[in-house]
C-alpha cells in the first residue's frame, strides 16, 4: 500500500504520478498554437516540489479518495500555481529571470507569451477538474467554487495585489499574515480540502480540523520562504535569492528578525500537528508534509 511506503518513496510516487497526469492533460506541443502549448509545458513539467499535489493525495487518503479524482484535483491546483509563478515573474510584477533553476517564461520566450501562458493555464485548470469522469456534478460544483475562490481576488490574486501595494510600506505582523493567508495560504488550504472532497463526505469537525492544519502549514510555508530568501543562495533555491530585501518588501524576517521567524515556523509546525489529532495515525502523511514544509532547504 502506498500509505505504508517510507515518506520519501511515497512522495516520489505521487510526484511521478502527477507528472505523468500533467503531461497527458496539458495540450500537446505540436498542436496549434504550438508556441503557446510548448511554453505551457515548459513552465509546468519537470520542476517544482509539487507540495500542493502532495497535500491533495495525503488528505484524500484520509477519506478513501479515488486516485483518478485526486490526480485531477492535484493537476488543477498545480496549473493554477504554475500560472501564478509565470505572472509573478514578469517585469510588471517581480521581474525575475530564474524559476525552478531555469529561465522564467518571459525570458525563455517573451512577455506576451508569458501572459498568455498564465491565462491559458488558469483556464486549463478548471477544464481539468470539470472534465473528471469519476466525480459526480454535485461533488464537482463545490470543488470548482473552492478552486475559484482560492485563486481569485479573495485568495491568491488578492494576496498578490496586497503584496505589490505593500512595497516599501512597514506592515505590522497582522497585516503581513493576512496578505500571506491569501497569497500563499488560500491555495494550500484548497489543496487540503479538495483532496478530502474527492473522497467520502466530511463532517464539520473534520473540515474544521483540516482548515486549522492548512492555515498553519500555509503560514509556515511563507515564513520559511522568507527565511530562505534571506539565508540561501540562488543555486539552492532555483530562483533569485534576496529579492525581497532588494525590493524592499515586508517579510517575516524584516518584521520579526531571523531567529524569531525560525521559532515561529517551528510553532506553526506544532500547530499543524495538533490540528490533526482527531485523525490519529491515519494523518501521518499530512504530519510528514508539515515537517517537510518547515524543514525544507529550498
Amino acid at each position: 500500500m502506498t500509505q505504508m511506503l517510507p515518506f520519501a518513496a511515497w512522495m516520489g510516487s505521487v510526484q511521478a504520478e502527477v507528472e505523468d497526469a500533467l503531461a497527458s492533460l496539458l495540450p500537446a506541443p505540436h498542436l496549434v498554437p504550438a508556441k503557446l502549448h510548448e511554453a505551457m509545458r515548459y513552465t509546468v513539467l519537470g520542476g517544482g516540489k509539487r507540495v500542493r499535489p502532495l497535500l491533495v493525495y495525503a488528505s484524500g487518503a484520509l477519506f478513501d479518495a479515488d486516485r483518478a479524482a485526486m490526480a485531477r484535483a492535484a493537476c488543477a491546483l498545480e496549473m493554477i500555481h504554475a500560472y501564478s509563478l509565470v505572472h509573478d515573474d514578469m517585469p510588471c510584477m517581480d521581474d525575475d529571470d530564474l524559476r525552478r533553476g531555469k529561465p522564467t517564461v518571459h525570458v525563455a520566450y517573451d512577455e506576451a507569451t508569458a501572459l498568455l501562458v498564465g491565462d491559458a493555464l488558469q483556464a486549463q485548470a478548471f477544464q481539468t477538474l470539470a472534465d473528471s469522469d469519476t466525480l459526480a456534478p454535485a461533488r464537482l460544483v463545490p470543488m470548482l467554487r473552492m478552486l475559484a475562490q482560492a485563486a481569485g481576488s479573495g485568495g491568491m490574486c488578492g494576496g498578490q495585489a496586497i503584496d505589490l501595494d505593500s512595497v516599501g510600506i512597514a506592515l505590522n505582523l497582522a497585516q503581513l499574515e493576512r496578505m500571506h493567508q491569501l497569497k500563499t495560504g488560500a491555495l494550500l488550504r484548497a489543496a487540503v480540502l479538495l483532496g478530502a472532497m474527492t473522497g467520502t463526505e466530511l463532517t464539520d469537525a473534520q473540515r474544521d480540523a483540516l482548515g486549522a492544519y492548512s492555515s498553519a502549514v500555509g503560514l509556515a510555508f511563507q515564513v520559511v520562504d522568507d527565511i530562505l530568501d534571506a539565508t540561501a543562495d540562488s543555486a539552492t533555491l532555483g530562483k533569485t535569492a534576496g529579492k525581497d530585501a532588494a525590493g524592499n518588501k515586508p517579510t517575516y524576517v524584516s518584521i520579526l528578525g531571523l531567529a524569531a521567524s525560525q521559532a515561529l515556523a517551528q510553532q506553526l509546525r506544532r500547530d499543524a500537528h495538533d490540528a490533526l489529532a482527531p485523525f490519529g495515525e491515519q494523518a501521518l502523511r499530512l504530519r510528514e508534509l508539515a515537517d517537510l514544509i518547515v524543514q525544507r532547504k529550498a
